[in-house]
């Protein structure tokens, strides 16, 4: 496979900006690092030199080290930015003198002596206002020549749904007609990202999946998440449709995704000109979530799946609370070898988009 037509490209918001045929050719080529990978065939001469440079706003296990012995693998050099440690980049309006730094300084200086940044951040970083942490990558994307990648932000997180695009290819050899359920999931914390259960979706419609997205009420997502779901489900003929009861979710299933996320009300919401138009309320959030605590995932719950179903998450799962433990190191659950190929989904991120030639 020898192409570089993505040579340059950002990875933000993917699900949005790649066609489903470069979504296939991604998972093509994180098959075939995967496959050298196995066999020990050297790949350093894919990324020779190149510099990755990261930004984690929070905190990380899988993200930073695949990333971190991706780009070495490939023959590349891998930088660690931690803001707080580093001057922390700042949009304007968000200045602290002689703590931070404004984007456009930092990426243009980056841009001189690396060949991509990648970044996470969501959450208190992002002062959960919804689309900040997006719209701060972005501003990234608009200083640097080079390719600006992301590791997770309050919207999406690209860099997974890959991940699992690759882990569902590998176990179903199509997805067509394959069944998959994002849940929501219940977790003692209120305070997580919409960035996976949105990502996975808007991946496996764009692949043409039958989706089922199933949560509470009040833990909708972005209504234009949804309407790219459907848009897509409609072009490439697989299906979408949402339910509000746990059980109905798992029903015939051929994929569960059971994954806590934040309610409507954990987010903050500011209009074009910034002013806030709808603020955080964490305490009716953690009512919300204490009400549906029974959205936790055992081997009844599994019971309800097809015979050959498996059991995916991101990880870290909160066990006792999103998942039973014998669900999660049971025979159903595949989540390791989907943590494993975290590390082949970003190599063929960075060798396509850096400048590697498979």
């Amino acid at each position: 496979m020898k192409t570089n037509n993505f040579l340059g490209r950002d990875w933000i918001d993917a699900e949005l900006d790649y066609s489903k045929e470069e979504w296939e050719t991604f998972i093509d080529a994180a098959g075939e690092l995967k496959r050298r990978h196995t066999f020990g065939e050297d790949q350093t001469l894919l990324l020779k030199n190149k510099t990755l440079f990261t930004m984690f706003f929070n905190q990380s296990l899988r993200t930073r080290s695949t990333f971190a012995a991706g780009i070495q693998q490939l023959g590349g050099f891998h930088v660690d930015l931690e803001p707080g440690k580093t001057y922390t980049p700042a949009r304007d309006g968000y200045d602290i003198p002689y703590k931070t730094e404004r984007i456009a300084d930092v990426a243009r200086m980056l841009n001189r002596v690396g060949d991509a940044i990648a970044i996470r951040m969501y959450g208190p970083p992002a002062y959960w206002i919804y689309g900040f942490a997006n719209a701060t990558i972005k501003e990234f994307a608009q200083f640097a020549e080079i390719p600006i990648i992301n590791m997770e932000c309050d919207k999406y997180h690209p860099t997974q749904a890959l991940a699992d695009m690759l882990t569902i290819k590998e176990k179903f050899g199509t997805f067509k007609g394959v069944k998959l359920t994002m849940s929501w999931a219940y977790s003692g914390s209120i305070e997580k990202p919409r960035a996976v259960p949105q990502s996975v979706v808007l991946a496996a419609c764009k692949m043409g999946m039958d989706v089922t997205l199933a949560h509470p009420a009040g833990f909708d997502l972005d209504p234009e998440v949804i309407r790219k779901c459907n848009e897509f489900s409609d072009t490439i003929n697989g299906s979408f449709k949402i339910v509000n009861d746990f059980e109905e979710g798992f029903k015939g299933a051929d994929i569960v995704y059971p994954k806590s996320w934040g309610s409507v009300l954990c987010f903050n919401y500011v209009d074009e000109k910034g002013k806030t138009v709808k603020e955080q309320n964490h305490e009716e959030a953690e009512k919300l979530n204490v009400e549906a605590k029974g959205w936790m995932t055992t081997a009844k719950q599994m019971s309800l799946t097809d015979k050959n179903a498996v059991y995916m998450h991101c990880l870290p799962a909160d066990r006792g609370q999103e998942v039973s433990d014998d669900v999660i190191d049971g025979p159903q659950s595949i989540v390791i070898d989907e943590a494993e190929n975290r590390l082949h989904a970003h190599k063929a991120i960075m060798a396509l988009i850096m400048g590697g030639r498979l």
